[in-house]
């Protein structure tokens, strides 16, 4: 795609603008309201920037998917939904506010679209989870949105080997030494958990898979360099 087009041009992406619609209506109690497009086509740009490596609109897409897969056990599946839309809107790896901005687009933006506030805020809420991944036992909510967003983590070996390449281009910027040692030390936190993912289904389905992957990758990091 060239840098100048319009990502939102693209007839493919028509399934995802009516998935964000289904959302909104759904957060909004199916009241009358703006028209979801504008929103959602702000979105699918912020998403489909070309800086962007891994936090694209394939990552996106999965962890609708994955919401959709775990919706059973969230207390506000649409909720969820939309904090998976905003949850990257930012996304620029030299700076550490991202979340935190894209937090405060969701809170802005969604009560502009006649989302309550209450659950405008939540969406805000479960945007600001993603910067620790850990949600609280009695969050369901929390629980289904980082298990969605984390569940790349138990990708087959060679899905998983292209996602960490891709972490690695988002961040070319970094010298190799300290993106290895940061790198490890992230992947060491994570194995250090007790339970990488919350819902009975992320723990039956992907926890094994993921320790697995993220010991592989800690191990080829701690090579020694050539």
């Amino acid at each position: 795609m060239a840098d100048h087009a319009d990502p939102t041009d693209h007839a493919d992406l028509d399934a995802l603008r009516i998935r964000f619609a289904r959302a909104l209506h759904g957060a909004r109690g199916f009241a009358d309201g703006p028209d979801p497009a504008p929103y959602a086509d702000d979105l699918l740009r912020r998403w489909s920037q070309p800086h962007r490596r891994y936090h694209t609109l394939a990552h996106l897409t999965a962890v609708l998917d994955h919401v959709d897969t775990l919706r059973q056990y969230a207390a506000d599946p649409d909720v969820v939904r939309l904090a998976g839309w905003f949850h990257d809107a930012f996304c620029l790896p030299q700076r550490s506010e991202n979340e935190e901005r894209s937090a405060r687009l969701a809170e802005r933006a969604l009560t502009e679209a006649g989302v309550p506030a209450q659950k405008a805020a939540e969406v805000a809420r479960l945007v600001r989870l993603t910067v620790t991944h850990d949600p609280a036992d009695d969050d369901p909510d929390g629980q289904v949105l980082c298990d969605a967003d984390l569940a790349i983590l138990a990708a087959p070996p060679e899905a998983y080997a292209a996602y960490a390449a891709a972490v690695r281009e988002e961040y070319h910027f970094v010298p190799e030494d300290a993106f290895r040692e940061g790198r490890s030390a992230i992947l060491r936190e994570l194995l250090g958990h007790a339970h990488l993912f919350r819902t009975p289904h992320g723990r039956r389905h992907w926890e094994a898979a993921a320790r697995r992957n993220l010991a592989a990758e800690l191990a080829e990091l701690e090579k020694p360099s050539r």
